[in-house]
């Protein structure tokens, strides 16, 4: 059972001045809980910006957000653990991480299109995967649902799965 998903808003003055202290104050890795309580606490982080409201740009455009994100993940790297995959919030983020991005804007729609080297992005998840598996072990966590995990944020991120499920055994290899 997934807890609610809480909600943290950073303003525009703590993102310019990259102050994410408070947030850490509460969820520092020596604030975290341990056990079923940290396993309730997966996939219910979502972060929001405020100040950039009437501002045409998308949030992985301007700098301050890109700073802001970078510089916040350098100091809380659990984002795979704990942010919530039924909303965008690391389609969000993770871009802002990423050397390069590129935006399109398609006539007729609202939506922006965001593009980036694959490659950037699996270097970013290689990096991010053991902190996310640092949290699982501290949450005593099944290797079924670690494995769902990472299986979800592949998913969420559209790239391709084929890792065996730890659950099952390969086949036997065949004699001639």
């Amino acid at each position: 059972m997934d807890a609610d998903v809480i909600f943290y808003q950073f303003s525009r003055s703590k993102i310019e001045r990259l102050d994410f202290s408070h947030f850490l104050r509460q969820f520092s890795w020596d604030h975290l809980p341990t056990g079923r309580c940290l396993r309730l606490m997966m996939n219910s982080l979502n972060f929001c910006i405020e100040g950039w409201d009437t501002d045409a740009r998308e949030l992985h455009t301007i700098p301050e957000v890109r700073r802001f994100y970078s510089a916040f993940h350098e100091a809380w790297p659990f984002w795979l653990y704990f942010c919530n995959l039924e909303l965008d919030t690391l389609r969000t983020m993770v871009p802002c991480c990423l050397p390069s991005i590129a935006s399109l804007a398609v006539d007729g729609s609202e939506q922006v299109s965001v593009t980036y080297e694959p490659l950037d992005l699996v270097r970013f998840l290689a990096k991010d995967f053991p902190h996310m598996n640092k949290v699982c072990d501290r949450a005593s966590m099944f290797e079924d649902r670690v494995f769902q995990r990472t299986k979800s944020i592949f998913e969420y991120f559209k790239l391709p799965f084929d890792a065996a499920h730890p659950g099952l055994n390969p086949s036997p290899p065949q004699r001639s």
